[in-house]
């Protein structure tokens, strides 16, 4: 879709970043259950880094089947050995385990990384891009569906302030 402010990987990143660690604080302070917001942040700083090579697919076309899934699965595969090749040996298994998305907290970071989609067309919406309308709502129908009570917390408490402009928060 066209987009009134394009976001780059490294950005898209972070945004996922801070997201990830904010879930994984909420899972570990407001519901009581062990989780690394550090660990989480890490991961999610890297979750995209095999685009480095790869590039970036669309959605629609990366799953489209489970033929297209599994072929993208070892494009990615492969795109992890060759960046991690390029570290020293004694490095390789980190970050190897950060860019490959075992860490345990995958959840989390595919629920920030969904969150950030939906802020994203939030954002687009208070520009008048209209074109995000139907992308919002399906975006926070599948954060819905996750039914992870740390992302109802979050849409619940942090969401409408996406929503309003710097003035209308008083900043």
């Amino acid at each position: 879709m066209r987009n009134t402010d394009r976001e780059n990987v490294q950005e898209h990143s972070h945004m996922v970043a801070v997201l990830a660690h904010a879930l994984a604080v909420i899972r570990r302070d407001v519901l009581g259950i062990d989780c690394s917001p550090d660990a989480a942040a890490a991961q999610a700083l890297f979750h995209d880094a095999p685009e480095i090579i790869t590039g970036d697919m669309p959605t629609p076309v990366k799953y489209y089947d489970e033929n297209m899934v599994s072929a993208y699965r070892r494009v990615e595969e492969n795109a992890v050995r060759k960046l991690t090749e390029a570290l020293p040996q004694v490095m390789r298994p980190e970050y190897e385990r950060l860019m490959s998305g075992r860490t345990g907290l995958e959840d989390i970071v595919k629920a920030a990384d969904k969150l950030s989609a939906y802020i994203k067309c939030l954002e687009e919406l208070k520009t008048g891009n209209g074109e995000f309308k139907s992308a919002a709502e399906s975006t926070l129908d599948k954060l819905r569906a996750m039914e992870m009570p740390e992302v109802e917390y979050f849409i619940e408490n942090f969401i409408p302030a996406f929503e309003k402009t710097l003035d209308e928060l008083g900043l």
